[in-house]
Formats: C-alpha cells, sequence, structure tokens
C-alpha cells in the first residue's frame, strides 16, 4: 500500500489521514410514517437533512416521512430535491 500524499484529492494535510468523502453514499434505517425503511443518500445529504430537521425543530424521521407524503418518485430522489429546493429558498 502506497502513502496517501497531502496534494492528493480528499487528503487533510494535518493528519495526512483521507478525509471524509461527501458522495460517499450511505443507508441508514429510519422510521416512516410509523414503518421501518431503509434509506440511502450521500453523506452530504444526510448532513444537510439532519440540519434542515434541526433548524425546524424536528427529529429526521418526522422530516422524511412529510417529505414521503408529498413524493411522486422513489424516497431518494424527493429527499436530494427537497434538500436542493431548501437550499434555494
Amino acid at each position: 500500500m502506497r502513502p496517501i500524499l497531502a496534494r492528493e484529492k480528499h487528503v487533510t494535510p494535518m493528519t495526512m489521514k483521507p478525509a471524509p468523502d461527501p458522495a460517499r453514499l450511505a443507508k441508514r434505517s429510519i422510521l416512516v410514517a410509523g414503518h421501518h425503511t431503509s434509506l440511502t443518500l450521500e453523506d452530504i445529504f444526510w448532513d444537510a437533512l439532519k440540519t434542515i430537521a434541526a433548524r425546524r425543530g424536528m427529529s429526521v424521521n418526522s422530516l422524511v416521512t412529510e417529505i414521503d407524503a408529498g413524493r411522486t418518485g422513489n424516497l431518494s430522489s424527493a429527499v436530494r430535491v427537497f434538500v436542493l429546493q431548501s437550499l434555494r429558498d
């Protein structure tokens, strides 16, 4: 295994460890309208979803339940669109 160089993408110069990849997919279990399901999103979308929920004073599960109630496509896409629209407002 070769050493990671500071000039490489996703490397933190101070620690020389790979920086977190915001595009990494993460699957999480959530409760939507009383039903357990899993949702796969990139880390950056999970972070944004948590921030939006906190600003609204609600849980991520409650926020995703609201998104789910108004969606027409798949849930992951609906969450991404919701996050992007929230950033525009």
